[in-house]
């Protein structure tokens, strides 16, 4: 007998993963790892689904008790009251142990609710957590939204499953991501998915109350051989929302209170899209009502491109610089040139806006002279004030990813104890030994507080939001230092 979607209740979850290591940065992170900067990002994907699913009819509980800092037991005891029919959680390589553990927990718990996990680690292996808990359902690529609508008509009604869940039992083939219309789905309910839990602590913010939104699915390159959502959006999946939709949600961000929007697509869509969009924010007067910021890719636009962002609204560009040295970039499948990075930044400079860049140090085939090389750029960029901001990290190989990949056909992992894939160590062989990369990462960090970029930093005050930004900056500096201790 078929039930009603009114009577069926469904929770999207991140249990509580504690650990002395500090909080797990998880959601709508494609690299993951534990830190103390006490960062929260709203997980987009599944928030269209929590609204997707309401708009459906399905009752939805809302359940980060991450970004809520509850406890594990407090978390357990308020999702066993609840009593979801089917609770789907999103993990991700480094906690997937802790998350067949809770798994098995709930089972035994909450014997009736049908379990789900998704995420690019169970998408790269999906019969590993069948084998290793009770999970019952598998989703495998990165479109959660349509798929968990489709599996909760299929244990309300029915519905056939479509190709990309896996169960004991079996699975229903390879998923499918391009049948899957973006603007069939509706806008984010930001009061449904607890907007204020992600609008301050996040240091993407300069202007806050922020928020994050995602335009398009995911990356337009799609081909970088590190990044883990090329496992759940793989090259040539890729889609974006109509702009006119796009407006829409920014327009209901700002009536919100937002005063800053962080679009976290993989790469922001360029070309006849862009140039519509900025268009479109400069008529309707949103931007002088929001700052937006993005990622982008180094040679992508021109610099006629990036005065028209300033003039829309944005601020803030995140690029990957990852390495100063060619061959790595070859190797990462980045289709960047070394000297594109200070081309682009100079373009974006003269825009009038705010460049942040990310570093990885670890690469197997990389000397240290090779990671002292992007050392020294990352320090010239800053001294000639061509970026504002940097994130550096140690290189990680998921599962299900070209770099994974080629370190196994290479023999080149140390471990493959999902735990330790976390960024507190190297997980390949490298010429730098694990000291020599911690020291390379507090470097770089360093390099980023120089006395000529603070000085700049300084007198560039303006408003109570410049301090506010710099003090978070100080503050955040220390805590990233802890997590590479």
């Amino acid at each position: 007998m078929a039930t009603s979607a009114a009577n069926f209740k469904i929770s999207i979850s991140y249990p509580p993963l504690e650990s002395p290591k500090g909080s797990p940065f998880l959601a709508q992170n494609r690299q993951f790892q534990w830190t103390n900067t006490g960062n929260c990002i709203l997980p987009v994907i599944p928030a269209y689904a929590a609204t997707l699913l309401q708009e459906q009819g399905f009752k939805v509980f809302w359940d980060d008790a991450i970004a809520q800092n509850l406890t594990y037991q407090q978390w357990l005891s308020r999702i066993v009251t609840q009593k979801p029919n089917l609770i789907a959680i999103e993990t991700k390589t480094p906690v997937v142990k802790k998350h067949w553990q809770i798994i098995n927990t709930l089972k035994k718990r909450l014997p009736k609710t049908t379990l789900a996990l998704m995420g690019d680690h169970v998408t790269a292996l999906p019969q590993e957590s069948l084998n290793h808990c009770p999970v019952d359902y598998v989703i495998t690529g990165g479109d959660y939204d349509f798929m968990l609508l489709n599996l909760a008509r299929h244990l309300t009604s029915k519905t056939k499953l479509e190709p990309g869940f896996y169960t004991k039992n079996g699975n229903t083939g390879k998923f499918s991501l391009v049948h899957h219309h973006l603007n069939t789905i509706p806008i984010i309910d930001r009061q449904l998915t607890n907007w204020q839990l992600y609008a301050f602590n996040n240091t993407n913010f300069k202007y806050k109350p922020g928020a994050y939104i995602m335009s398009g699915r995911d990356c337009w390159w799609g081909k970088c051989s590190f990044c883990s959502w090329t496992t759940t959006h793989p090259s040539g999946s890729f889609r974006t929302f109509p702009v006119s939709r796009v407006i829409q949600e920014i327009t209901n961000l700002t009536n919100l209170g937002i005063r800053e929007i962080f679009d976290d697509t993989g790469t922001f869509p360029v070309g006849l899209w862009l140039n519509d969009l900025c268009q479109q924010l400069i008529s309707s007067g949103l931007n002088r009502k929001i700052v937006l910021g993005c990622n982008m890719r180094f040679g992508a636009l021109n610099q006629e491109q990036y005065h028209l962002m300033k003039q829309a609204g944005f601020r803030f560009i995140l690029y990957g610089l990852e390495s100063n040295n060619q061959k790595t970039l070859d190797l990462l499948s980045k289709n960047t040139k070394v000297e594109d990075a200070r081309t682009t930044l100079s373009l974006a400079k003269k825009a009038g806006l705010e460049p942040h860049i990310t570093i990885m140090i670890g690469y197997p085939w990389e000397t240290e002279a090779d990671a002292v090389n992007t050392l020294n750029q990352a320090k010239t960029l800053f001294r000639d004030g061509l970026v504002d901001s940097m994130q550096a990290t140690v290189v990680v190989p998921y599962p299900g990813t070209p770099l994974y990949s080629y370190c196994q056909k290479n023999k080149l992992l140390i471990s493959t104890d999902w735990n330790d894939y976390d960024m507190r160590q190297p997980i390949m062989k490298s010429p730098l030994t694990p000291a020599t990369q911690q020291k390379l990462i507090h470097s770089l960090f360093k390099s980023a507080w120089e006395p000529k970029f603070l000085l700049r930093k300084i007198l560039s005050i303006r408003s109570i939001d410049d301090i506010r930004l710099l003090s978070t900056y100080a503050i955040k500096f220390i805590q990233k230092l802890r997590d590479f201790s």
